[in-house]
């Protein structure tokens, strides 16, 4: 069973502020905003939600399908992805653009202001979803506005349930846009942030959202664990601590590779949670989205079959 995973390839430049936004950022000064912040670490890594959820779902033992766009400068990332054993069929390029680009700054409370370009993910709708005996499953990453309504039809027309997960580009949609893409999947995952603006412009509560998705829908809190809505009913799953926290740099991501690989095995939605949060406190204890493994003794406890 494969999973198509509809959304971003893009080279991360991850920088630490050794500081705190909120003591350099005067909130009744906002209208002449002008500040600068030293960054003694710098470094560039392979990043994307669908990357990153690729990398995830594959350590796992799962088998991924990024569908994604990358620019001239993509065929590093297209070389790694080949290297990690991901098939790369959906990957397309782009030879007059870059392939997307984020830069991401951290402060010392793992705070985040990110910058992205866009790049080649805005011809991401060139490339469609279709019926395949080997596609079970797919998510609807952060990708082009054109490819995600895009490929939530395609989904649907193909009978294919899938993962509507919005991230950051859910402000890109209004309340009857995001009302379409809920009816068309099967599953709804958004953290705390993203949950309470998918509130406000449905006009539906968690609990309305579970009730129109056969699957449910889940609310990640962070180190506070996770929300599963079922049918209006809530269950919170308890987090895990991590070992150190270093980055949370694509944790949503390994959670969501996670959440793919308890669904491709059927588990329960809650079960599929419970290690979403594990692969979260793995993921933050370590630099860069795609830098973490997963092995015998981190997962210890955790039945995978």
């Amino acid at each position: 069973m494969a999973s198509v995973i509809c959304g971003s390839l893009a080279f991360d430049t991850i920088m630490t502020f050794e500081g705190r936004f909120a003591q350099q950022i005067l909130p009744e000064q906002l209208h002449i905003l002008n500040v600068s912040f030293f960054v003694p670490a710098l470094r560039r890594d392979f990043g994307g939600c669908a990357g990153n959820i690729a990398y995830s779902l594959k350590a796992l033992g799962g088998n991924p399908l990024p569908m994604a766009t990358v620019g001239q400068d993509g065929a590093d990332y297209v070389a790694q992805l080949t290297k990690l054993g991901i098939d790369t069929r959906f990957v397309s390029s782009v030879a007059d653009m870059f392939t997307a680009q984020a830069m991401i700054m951290t402060d010392m409370d793992n705070n985040q202001i990110t910058a992205f370009h866009p790049g080649a993910m805005a011809m991401a709708h060139q490339t469609s979803v279709v019926a395949s005996p080997d596609i079970k499953l797919g998510i609807i990453s952060p990708d082009g506005r054109d490819a995600m309504l895009a490929h939530a039809s395609q989904f649907k027309a193909a009978d294919i349930p899938f993962v509507f997960d919005p991230g950051q580009q859910l402000p890109m949609f209004d309340g009857p846009e995001l009302a379409r893409f809920i009816g068309q999947a099967t599953w709804v995952t958004v953290n705390d942030y993203e949950g309470k603006m998918l509130s406000e412009r449905t006009g539906w509560s968690s609990a309305q959202i579970s009730k129109q998705v056969r699957g449910g829908l889940i609310v990640t809190l962070g180190e506070q664990g996770s929300e599963v809505w079922i049918d209006g009913k809530m269950t919170l799953v308890p987090p895990v601590r991590a070992a150190a926290v270093v980055d949370p740099t694509g944790c949503g991501d390994a959670y969501r590779g996670a959440l793919l690989f308890g669904l491709e095995k059927g588990w329960s939605l809650a079960r599929c949670a419970e290690l979403g949060n594990k692969l979260g406190s793995i993921k933050i204890a370590h630099k860069g989205p795609q830098n973490y493994t997963l092995d015998p003794q981190n997962l210890q406890g955790y039945d995978l079959s």
